[in-house]
């Protein structure tokens, strides 16, 4: 099943934008607080404030499903409460002097509302702020 499927493009060499994906200190300034770290299998917990209307609760139960260095990286997010699990895969390919940025949400039957929330939130703030930490580094 298909959700969300979006590319952006940042300014930045590739080495940059997969800093920013994979380091916690900056994962945090961009998407969610946590305890990431880039192996295979290790599990964390992201929090925000949930989003009642969205139907989500604020806590994502993530593990790290697998990741080709610079290149590419894949996530499982369970929501903690409604346990509703989609994996998020960002894929960087190099373009000209810059990066392409692309994120593909796959998940189960509440897919649509998921998608929605995170192609709203990717969209409205996520990119942004992702191009904020990259222009600081």
């Amino acid at each position: 099943m298909t959700g969300l499927a979006t590319g952006t493009f940042y300014p930045h060499p590739p080495a940059k934008v997969w800093r920013a994906l994979t380091e916690p200190d900056l994962i945090a300034r961009w998407l969610m607080p946590g305890d990431f770290r880039l192996e295979a299998g290790h599990r964390y917990r992201m929090q925000v404030p949930p989003l009642p209307a969205a139907g989500f609760s604020g806590t994502v139960d993530a593990e790290v499903l697998g990741f080709e260095p610079g290149r590419s990286l894949r996530v499982a997010w369970t929501d903690a409460v409604s346990g509703e699990t989609w994996t998020l895969t960002w894929t960087l390919h190099a373009e000209g002097h810059g990066t392409r940025l692309f994120l593909h949400q796959t998940g189960g039957p509440g897919l649509e509302r998921a998608a929605g929330i995170m192609r709203g939130g990717w969209r409205g703030r996520i990119a942004g702020r992702l191009s904020e930490v990259l222009h600081g580094l």
